[in-house]
């Protein structure tokens, strides 16, 4: 890694040669079984279909040790009707990066076995002392880990004050107020029990499925405070978030409204999705609806499940991408300026692709590096039943949707790979770039089934560059940072996908520039720094300006 040699925003222009290229196809191959990533998600399914068997999943990217190496960490099941991880096979696990595709676990020493029945996780140095630390969230057991350093991490969850109320489902990691200090936010789902889960299904038949969302009573999500000492200050109340009941999934951050505060997005299963405009005082005001990102323009809720908030079509606003169950197709809410969304599902040629998909882990990522975001989504039914009751499959492949010129995608899930199209119940996905080769990779988790790790292996010499943001003023990480290079923008955020955390930085494609004349970033505080001429293919390390 080379350290930015002048302080300051950098912003690429050049935009003549970032404009998308029709590119090669984008190619992957799964290495992890050549890896040592041998880790298998076990939901503990059970005949009763207790609901939450079909809901985990998440997986985290993150450089736990600071070695360079982007680690990945596997959130897992746990015995039913315990919900205690009673064996090895339970324990959530984290693989160690060691270089050239190679992982090992580590998952002992480093004190990350967990407790109960985990969902999802989120990464972030919520504590600024320059350690990537670990939110996992889970069936009324959410954990709260620091990373002490020397590959160590330390359960603080009762001294920071971090409740488990309810059943999570996801987590994401932002700085509301600005103070430099991470606040965290939980997406809650149902008001589900051991002792609440009725017969759903054939009873004539005796073919018993996973219940539809709609039986049980909707909770609130969760927003805490960060206090700067440790310890966290549960504001949901005072804040507005808490007074929405919903059935959330997931959660994206973004600065939809360009007012210098981070907004959330939540998705909602089967209910209108949520828009949390960020008032700059404390406060949030719910404006899904008015602003045009609640529901499709036919005004029926989906099934919306993962989320990605940035932007797609290259006009610096960032947009809103959904996954959903099959029949229903994936969202896509476009930025229109002004505080408002259109669907922008057909227009972008995603509605017709992805009707045949039920997705989940999703991310808006520049797969091929030719300067426009493409779609990764990890797909499966959410009913292992499903093939008795509908046209449907419950298994179902990983879908490629290629960014092409004019802000339309195609599928390009079949020109893969020769192995890219296996069906299992995917769940989770992180992105990041394991190997540092510049093409950014895809670790997915399944339920019963081995994860896979998906090596980019896209031909072509197309450039790019990465930046790892150190705040200084604004919190370590750079979370909620805005980077603009030519007519390019991105975030710096770990909220990606389906109860997953993507912590590798901000990624952008060159195309055929071999630099960046410009690149430009607003620091969440509210700092324009600008670098000129930066050459590609390089991790560049930037700091926060002091002024």
């Amino acid at each position: 890694m080379r350290a930015a040699a002048a302080a300051g925003l950098f912003v690429i222009t050049g935009i003549s040669v970032l404009a998308p290229q029709s590119g090669p196809v984008i190619s992957f191959r799964d290495v992890a079984r050549a890896s040592g990533l041998e880790f298998t998600l076990d939901n503990s399914p059970t005949p009763d279909k207790q609901l939450i068997e079909t809901m985990p999943g998440g997986v985290v990217a993150f450089d736990y040790d600071a070695d360079g190496q982007t680690d990945i960490f596997f959130t897992n099941g746990a015995a039913i009707p315990s919900l205690e991880k009673e064996s090895p096979k339970y324990w959530n696990r984290l693989y160690r990066n060691l270089g050239g595709m190679k992982f090992r676990d580590v998952t002992g020493t480093a004190g990350l076995r967990g407790a109960g029945y985990s969902m999802a996780a989120a990464a972030a140095d919520y504590d600024n002392d320059g350690r990537v630390d670990l939110f996992v969230a889970g069936v009324r057991r959410n954990l709260l880990y620091r990373n002490r350093g020397g590959g160590v991490f330390e359960d603080v969850t009762v001294k920071a004050g971090i409740s488990s109320e309810y059943w999570s489902v996801a987590a994401g990691w932002f700085d509301f107020d600005n103070d430099g200090l991470l606040d965290l936010f939980v997406v809650n789902y149902l008001d589900w029990s051991l002792s609440n889960n009725p017969f759903c299904g054939d009873p004539v038949g005796k073919i018993r499925v996973y219940c539809h969302p709609r039986l049980f009573a909707g909770t609130p999500n969760t927003l805490y405070r960060n206090r700067g000492d440790g310890t966290f200050e549960d504001v949901s109340k005072v804040s507005g978030i808490g007074q929405h009941i919903g059935k959330g999934m997931s959660v994206g951050f973004a600065d939809y409204d360009s007012d210098g505060f981070a907004d959330v997005y939540v998705t909602n299963d089967h209910l209108p999705n949520f828009l949390f405009r960020n008032l700059g005082n404390g406060r949030f005001e719910e404006t899904a609806l008015l602003a045009g990102s609640a529901l499709l323009d036919s005004g029926k809720p989906v099934s919306s499940m993962g989320v990605d908030f940035r932007d797609y079509d290259n006009d610096g606003l960032p947009d809103v991408l959904v996954t959903a169950l099959s029949g229903e197709t994936f969202p896509i809410f476009r930025n229109a300026g002004k505080s408002a969304f259109s669907d922008a599902s057909y227009t972008a040629g995603l509605a017709p692709l992805s009707r045949k998909y039920s997705g989940w882990g999703v991310g808006f990522v520049d797969l091929d590096n030719d300067g426009s975001k493409d779609i990764f989504a990890a797909n499966s039914h959410v009913n292992d039943r499903v093939e008795l009751f509908e046209a449907a499959r419950y298994k179902e492949h990983n879908a490629v949707f290629v960014n092409m010129p004019g802000g339309k995608f195609r599928d390009v899930s079949a020109a893969a790979g020769p192995d890219f199209r296996v069906a299992r119940a995917h769940r989770g996905c992180a992105f990041a770039d394991f190997n540092n080769d510049g093409r950014i990779d895809v670790v997915v988790s399944s339920l019963g089934e081995p994860a896979e790790l998906w090596e980019n292996i896209t031909a072509g010499s197309n450039h790019w560059l990465r930046l790892k943001l150190t705040g200084t003023k604004s919190n370590r990480d750079g979370i909620g940072a805005r980077v603009q290079i030519g007519n390019q923008v991105n975030l710096m955020t770990t909220a990606v996908g389906y109860a997953s955390s993507s912590h590798y930085g901000v990624h952008f494609g060159l195309g055929k520039a071999a630099q960046a004349e410009t690149v430009v970033v607003l620091w969440p505080g509210g700092i324009r720094q600008t670098l000129r001429n930066v050459a590609a293919d390089q991790v560049l390390e930037v700091p926060e300006p002091a002024n």
